[in-house]
């Protein structure tokens, strides 16, 4: 969005369990929200870019809204619901025609209108236009305006109701053909304080903050402007042990780690310094690794480790010995509580985005490969050896590399690793993979 438009950004606010997240999943085209009848699942705000006719803008599920509720998730998520309120252009208020027309749906019509945004009122759960619209027509008394019968579950009324909204947009500007923010995926076991980190990086309480695991049930996604640079911050559920699954609802949360490191450019792999790397981070190293995606190790709460001059080195190893598999990736010892070196942190992030993203020349990759394999001769087998012809950088993210060989099979993985590590020696590409294709040709 740096081009100067930006998306017009519709909240859908209400009490829990009226059928916002079912809402904002058909508008989105996939599941981004946690669907459940316990009050309080959707736990946090939701974005997602929603595209309608020639029409595009942000929309944002937000928790649902309990007025007088003193329990401490469901207060944070009334500040939350505020939060998206504030930030809105316009405001899908969204009630349930089954339960009818109750005190706290007054409550919630009160804090809309202090707010003094255009609101546009959806009755959900109508099954029939013509059978219920009596009872549709109740809401009136809210005194927000004409209520819009919807029904989420069959995708009824969604025409009507947004032709409303666009009505509040006289000129709702179109989305950019590109967009350019680097998006990071904070991801990690619960507790381990990634919601801490996402709230410093982006220099407010965007995510709720509690020792309760499991807390943060869905990813949201914050973009965030810091020294002119557009970045989307993705914070997401814990990754928990699959033995350790007994609710479908953790099982959901696994699903959306590995979602939210897909949309990714870079994983921010946030570990417990008191607990140290275990085989559930990495799992999710794992993940990120597979996808190709660029990674920085964020170890927090290192203000709580006694340290002494060799502390940060043995952890170092013990970490890279735990993910052989990623030497590159960055590390960085951290503490959301105290902001220790956490501003180091965007300029990290800067240099691993450019590393990933980064081309080389045909030229100077083929005078890397020719030195490299004069140092060290490639494998022979059967009297047959292998010859390397030529090597071009095919794409990024993760820099891909196709190398023309006139045996594949004489190419061994050892000998590709070789390769890539005289690329890196020259490039460092420190914190991106290398993806590395090996091509047969015929000798000329």
């Amino acid at each position: 969005m740096s081009k100067g438009k930006v998306r017009p950004i519709v909240a859908i606010v209400g009490r829990p369990n009226v059928g916002k997240s079912t809402f904002f999943n058909a508008m989105a085209g996939e599941k981004i929200s946690i669907v459940k009848d316990t009050p309080g699942i959707t736990r946090d705000r939701i974005y997602a870019d929603v595209e309608w006719l020639d029409n595009s803008f942000t929309m944002i599920d937000t928790g649902g809204i309990e007025p007088d509720s003193s329990d401490v998730i469901l207060s944070q998520m009334r500040e939350q619901a505020s939060i998206a309120i504030d930030t809105a252009d316009v405001i899908i208020f969204m009630v349930d025609l089954k339960q009818g027309l109750v005190d706290d749906d007054m409550r919630v019509a009160d804090m809309i209108r202090r707010s003094a945004k255009p609101v546009v009122l959806a009755v959900n759960k109508v099954d029939s236009f013509q059978r219920d619209m009596l009872e549709v027509y109740e809401f009136y008394n809210l005194g927000i305006g004409e209520p819009y019968p919807i029904s989420s579950v069959n995708r009824l009324g969604f025409g009507e109701l947004l032709d409303a909204v666009f009505e509040h947009i006289p000129d709702a500007p179109a989305a950019d053909e590109e967009d350019d923010a680097v998006k990071i995926a904070i991801v990690g076991k619960p507790n381990v304080g990634k919601s801490s980190i996402l709230n410093k990086l982006a220099g407010e309480e965007r995510a709720i903050v509690s020792d309760i695991a499991g807390t943060t049930r869905d990813a949201i996604d914050s973009r965030i402007v810091h020294n002119g640079k557009e970045y989307v911050l993705i914070d997401t559920a814990g990754l928990r042990r699959k033995n350790k699954i007994k609710e479908e609802l953790e099982r959901y949360m696994i699903v959306r780690t590995v979602a939210a490191i897909e949309r990714a450019d870079i994983v921010l792999l946030v570990i417990d310094a008191v607990e140290g790397v275990t085989e559930q981070d990495a799992k999710i190293a794992g993940i990120a690794h597979d996808r190709g995606k660029a990674i920085i190790i964020v170890v927090n709460k290192w203000d709580a480790i006694e340290k002494n001059d060799k502390t940060t080195n043995e952890y170092t190893a013990q970490i890279r010995n735990t993910l052989s598999f990623m030497t590159y990736a960055e590390i960085m010892f951290v503490s959301a509580k105290t902001g220790q070196r956490l501003g180091k942190l965007y300029e990290t992030i800067d240099a691993v985005s450019e590393n990933h993203s980064m081309r080389i020349a045909t030229g100077v990759l083929n005078e890397i490969m020719s030195q490299a394999t004069a140092m060290k001769q490639p494998p022979s087998d059967k009297g047959k050896r292998l010859k390397l012809f030529y090597i071009t950088q095919a794409g990024v993210k993760p820099p891909t590399f196709v190398i023309f060989v006139n045996d594949k099979e004489l190419m061994h993985f050892s000998y590709t690793r070789y390769i890539e590590n005289q690329i890196r020696e020259t490039f460092g590409f420190m914190g991106t993979p290398l993806k590395f294709i090996i091509r047969e040709r015929k000798e000329d």
